[in-house]
């Protein structure tokens, strides 16, 4: 029987008529039959199962391989959508899927069923072995994560069938896993479905306030988008250059996390227009981009080339802010057909069909992708821990980029933060080994500063320097990091011994300890678990442990104690953990983190994680009352009130009259009466913050307040 009779006699054929009219319009005719048939199996396969909503199970497969060739998949693509969960959940093996469908369908299958295994509660526990193999899986063939992505698209469209607690797990599980991997991909579409999915399940009451206000404003503004889109279109048109406009939607989940970060209002967001204009080639994009700042008065500072210097993820536009008629804000993105294609399917359109049926060239978004995951196989080999590899990569899901020249003007991309040293690794792994110093705009700049968009920056190289353990604690690039990390790993035992020394000697002078008894060493040999003296400096010389964790232990009373309102840190510096803001009265640790240093926690903060508590990671500190006594320290109160005119100004009126200060205030709606508060105070102690609450809750209207740990 052919394959399309096949698929016709199938009772479930209506479901797949969708996805087939769909590949018709990309794909070729016998990859079209190759579906059909592969959609009869997928059928047969599943045909005794029933989804939590009682429909045929077949619709979610269906569902996830419509998602895998709206975005233009090869044919292996949409095969394997159709069959991922067969292997898992029916009697058909890997080795018949094989033996039918040839082994590329069946490893990426393969890939995708072992991430189905994998059960993540949020990001921290994701951090650990599980997400390791999540990524080490998509290294092997990229397909499995965009399959993965389809699938968990599907998932979230349909989380209404499960209970309230479920939905909002795995909402913020996606939203804080899935969604940066679709970013860091490029894959806009997914992306900010995802994220509108994932604020209905985690915040619904905002997300029906917010939707019906935004369709409101929409309304309202109809004849003002359409005149300005008018006066786009016809100066296109007076210039002779052709091209597409169109209204650009704002997102409700990017509304509301600029309202959230930026703390603005709703009218100050949907005050802006955006508009789209979508043309042939890059020369039009720039005639356009002159059109248009002569059209309307550009704004200081409104203007990103991101097609000269592409995002981190392959994306590419001109991006101008200007100042429309009646001084409405105006946002234009100005684009090719071929940018606005990568815009939406990022690393996906690697797969995509040209009309003669051959794939489309490679485009900056794959290469961007195919670096990003040459550097994830290199951060494998090179870490030493599930913990090791997880923090590496997570620099990368989250970048905030700045950009950087070589002195002959070529264009480095850089995670913000970024050093001297990241940037000789990014130039070359030779060079960061060799790099002794650095020149930043023709001055000397330390090699542990970090770098700035748009500064210039020429390494300086010797043949006889190599890295130094140090460089572990402030450059942020995985890539720097991972090639250090090797280098160390290849010393020679004699040499790791000599430099681990050498950099406990030097913290121990700092704190006036000239040499070591024989008890001291045993002393530190039991708690920091290490055989011997030589173990300990090649551990020091690896970044394993941290020499100021030596010296604290040696010496947690030092004479510079008395100076610091936190006793026990050596007398070196330290900061205040943002997560958890501790002040006087607190239990609290220190913890050593590379990068930041000395960063004093509470001691129950949810971000200090039990991994964490180990000798060499942490300190045992305590407050210096007499010094925090004449000092102020911040703490977040969350007040949860019933609007009315005039609370705000008793609020503040309540805080000032107990001794305290506000630095900071933002409010969110939590439903149609109820407002929440987030109020950042300064206070003395622990006493005086129960005085401070204890005022504001005196307030009319207040329902609750507390202190957000």
């Amino acid at each position: 029987m052919p394959p399309l009779e096949q698929a016709l006699s199938s009772p479930n054929f209506p479901f797949y008529a969708h996805l087939r009219d769909i590949v018709c319009q990309y794909l070729p005719k016998d990859c079209v039959e190759t579906i059909d048939r592969t959609f009869f199996v997928a059928d047969f396969a599943h045909k005794e199962q029933k989804r939590a909503s009682g429909e045929p199970y077949i619709i979610h497969p269906i569902a996830v391989a419509t998602v895998i060739a709206q975005m233009h998949l090869d044919v292996e693509s949409v095969q394997a959508a159709l069959l991922h969960d067969v292997v898992e959940d029916t009697e058909i093996t890997s080795s018949m899927l094989e033996q039918e469908f040839g082994s590329t369908v069946n490893e990426i299958v393969e890939g995708v069923t072992k991430l189905d295994k994998l059960r993540f509660h949020d990001y921290k526990e994701a951090q650990m072995e599980n997400f390791r193999k999540m990524i080490l899986a998509m290294t092997k063939d990229i397909r499995v994560i965009l399959i993965k992505l389809a699938d968990r698209t599907h998932n979230m469209r349909t989380l209404g069938a499960l209970r309230p607690d479920k939905r909002v797990r795995i909402a913020k599980e996606t939203l804080e896993v899935f969604v940066p991997i679709a970013n860091r991909l490029g894959i806009s579409d997914v992306r900010a479905e995802l994220e509108e999915l994932c604020m209905a399940s985690i915040y619904p009451m905002r997300y029906r306030v917010l939707k019906a206000a935004v369709t409101r404003a929409r309304n309202n503004r109809k004849e003002v988008v359409s005149g300005i889109l008018e006066a786009i279109t016809g100066r296109l048109k007076e210039a002779g250059i052709e091209g597409r406009v169109t209204g650009r939607e704002k997102r409700l989940y990017s509304i509301y996390r600029k309202m959230v970060q930026k703390e603005l209002q709703f009218r100050e967001i949907m005050d802006v227009y955006g508009f789209r204009i979508i043309l042939k080639d890059v020369d039009s994009c720039y005639r356009v981009l002159g059109q248009m700042h002569n059209l309307f008065k550009p704004r200081p500072n409104g203007f990103k080339d991101y097609i000269a210097i592409p995002k981190l993820n392959g994306y590419q536009s001109l991006h101008t802010s200007l100042v429309g008629p009646h001084g409405v804000p105006i946002e234009i993105q100005i684009r090719t057909e071929l940018m606005d294609h990568m815009a939406a399917r990022g690393v996906a359109a690697h797969w995509s069909y040209k009309e003669n049926g051959s794939k489309a060239v490679s485009t900056a978004s794959q290469k961007n992708a195919q670096d990003w995951i040459k550097n994830l196989i290199d951060l494998q080999q090179s870490a030493g821990s599930s913990l090791e590899f997880v923090e590496d990569v997570k620099t990368d899901l989250f970048p905030d980029s700045i950009f950087v020249f070589t002195p002959d003007g070529t264009i480095y991309n850089l995670p913000k933060g970024a050093t001297p040293v990241d940037f000789a690794y990014a130039l070359h792994t030779d060079i960061g080994h060799h790099c002794i110093g650095a020149r930043v705009n023709h001055h000397v700049f330390p090699l542990s500063r970090s770098l700035q968009s748009g500064q210039s920056i020429e390494i300086i190289t010797s043949k006889n320097s190599c890295p130094n353990a140090i460089w572990l604690s402030t450059v942020v690039t995985s890539k720097a990091r991972s090639c250090i990390r090797q280098y160390l790993k290849g010393l020679r035992s004699q040499e790791c011994v000599l430099i681990g020394r050498r950099l406990l000697q030097n913290t121990l002078r700092s704190v006036r300890i000239e040499s070591l008894t024989q008890d001291q060493i045993q002393s530190i040999l039991d708690n920091f678990n290490e055989k011997d003296m030589n173990a300990l400096f090649s551990d020091i010389a690896m970044g394993n442990i941290l020499t100021v964790a030596v010296a604290k232990f040696l010496d947690p009373d030092s004479h510079h104690h008395h100076e610091l309102p936190v006793k026990g840190t050596g007398g070196l510096p330290f900061t205040f953990a943002q997560c958890c803001m501790p002040i006087p009265g607190d239990n609290i640790i220190a913890h050593i983190a590379q990068g930041r240093g000395i960063v004093i926690h509470n001691e129950n903060c949810k971000n200090f994680r039990e991994e964490d508590r180990v000798p060499g990671k942490v300190l045992n500190v305590s407050w210096n009352m007499a010094v925090t006594a004449n000092m102020d320290f911040k703490t977040t109160l969350l007040i949860e009130l019933n609007n009315r005119q005039g609370i705000l100004s008793e609020i503040s009126n309540a805080v000032d009259i107990a001794g305290s200060k506000i630095e900071s205030i933002n409010s969110d709606l939590k439903d149609e009466k109820t407002f929440l508060i987030n109020l950042i105070v300064t206070v003395k102690d622990n006493l005086h913050l129960t005085s401070v609450i204890k005022r504001i809750k005196a307030v009319p209207n207040v329902i609750s307040v507390y202190r957000r740990r």
